[in-house]
This record gives C-alpha cells, structure tokens and sequence, in this order.
C-alpha cells in the first residue's frame, strides 16, 4: 500500500485521525517518534520560522526545500498545508503539487480563503474546484478542501460550508477540513450531508476527542497552535533571561 492509500485508509477509522503538526524535520522526527501515525505541516510555522507573515508570503520553493527536508526523515504519511496552491492558474497549481509527491507527500490542505493585506477573505469556490479537477487529472494524493466559512465569519457558515464541500466533492476532493466549526449541531449537520471525511481544527470550544468520534469527525489537527505555544514562551525565556542574567532560565533548571 502507498503512502497515499495509507493515508486515505486513516481517515475511515471508528476514531478520530489526530494529525501531528510541524514546520520542520526535528519536530517532525519527534512527532514520529511520539507515535503520530500521520503528519502535517503548518505553512503557517514554516512561514513564521523563515521571517514571514502567514497567508502565501514564502515562496513555492522554499516550502518545497522545508518539505523535501521533513519527508526525508519521517516514513509515516505527510500532508503539506499548501495553503491556496501558491498560482492562481490551475495547471501550474497541479505542477507544483506534482513535485510535492515526488518528495513523498501523501496529501494536501487546499483552501478556498485568500489573505488580502492581511486580511483573509472568501474566495471564489469554483476557483479551488478548477485546482482540484487539474491536481487530480495527474497526481495521486489526498487533497482535503479546506474551507473558510467560518474563519471569515460568512453569514451562513453552515450551510454555505455545506455547499462548497459538495462542490468540492464533485471536483475530486478525498476530505474537508472547516477550520473553527465548533458546536456539536453544526458538525452533526455537516456529517450528516457530507459524505467526506471533516477535518476539524483544535479550539477551546471544540468538543472533546470522544465526542468528535461519536459525531463522526475523522480528523483533527492544530495547525500552527503548538508552534506559537513554543514562541510565546521563548520571548518569555529571552525577556526574562537578558533582565535577570540568571543561566537557569536556558539551563531548564
């Protein structure tokens, strides 16, 4: 079984598939390590790690080299947040995926949102459909559709959710993944008219992992929330250790 096929098969399990997130080859080694039977990058983390802002500021190769580098060291599947494919032109969204799985990679996160000076917005959902049509036309990979509905606040998340999953389906998508949908009705009705596995996002309102299983969410995953945990508590460390001058601080004793 390929990895993709591997990868797909984690997304029909009774239980909820809980992503280990990355942004680079050390923290994808220790997430294996752990145990985390798949992976997934941040392009968020990766974008932070490398002195940009989030939302397609680093270029397609440079992520391809912090890809190249986490599939070179890990053996379990590997899903790149390939934000919204970085080109609006189809064809070259589908080559530029097509180097991805030559490194390996099992699955992507493609998504429906656009960052416009800073902002993210709702683009156009027959847009990422085209994406997805071209992608699988000669690549054979996971795409979840990421959809953003609810990170743009749109008026109708539900039901607008509902409506470009279902576009995506048609396109070819394998998974849909809405970030920020969090109340047990919402996912419930999601589930019940969409019959692609739902990603969901960690937040402190998500419902529990048992009853995300009982309402049959196949995936989780928490994005750049770990990494952004870590570097809160390094500006602390580096505050705190250039005022007290106490080694201790860097030391962990």
């Amino acid at each position: 079984m390929n990895l993709y096929n591997t990868f797909k098969a984690l997304h029909q399990s009774n239980t909820p598939l809980l992503l280990g997130n990355v942004w680079d080859a050390h923290t994808a080694q220790l997430a294996q390590k752990a145990g985390f039977t798949a992976l997934g990058s941040s392009s968020h983390a990766i974008a932070n790690t490398l002195g940009y802002e989030d939302g397609e500021k680093i270029s397609f190769e440079e992520l391809l080299f912090v890809v190249k580098r986490i599939a070179a060291v890990t053996t379990v599947p590997l899903s790149v947040d390939f934000e919204a494919g970085y080109s609006d032109d189809p064809q070259q969204v589908a080559k530029h995926v097509k180097q991805l799985t030559e490194l390996g990679v099992a699955g992507i996160n493609l998504e429906d949102g656009v960052v416009k000076d800073g902002k993210r917005m709702l683009g156009d959902a027959n847009v990422l459909a085209e994406k997805i049509k071209a992608i699988k036309v000669t690549t054979e990979i996971f795409i979840n559709a990421r959809i953003d509905t609810y990170t743009t606040k749109h008026a109708d998340s539900l039901n607008e959710s509902i409506s470009r999953a279902l576009i995506y389906k048609t396109a070819g998508a394998d998974g849909i993944f809405v970030p920020v949908i969090e109340t047990e009705a919402d996912i419930k009705s999601f589930v019940a008219k969409v019959d692609l596995p739902l990603n969901v996002f960690t937040t402190p309102a998500l419902p529990d992992y048992e009853m995300l299983g009982k309402l049959g969410v196949k995936r989780i995953s928490h994005g750049a929330k770990q990494y952004l945990l870590l570097m809160k508590k390094s500006e602390g460390i580096y505050k705190d250790f250039l005022q007290t001058k106490d080694y201790k601080l860097v030391l962990g004793t």
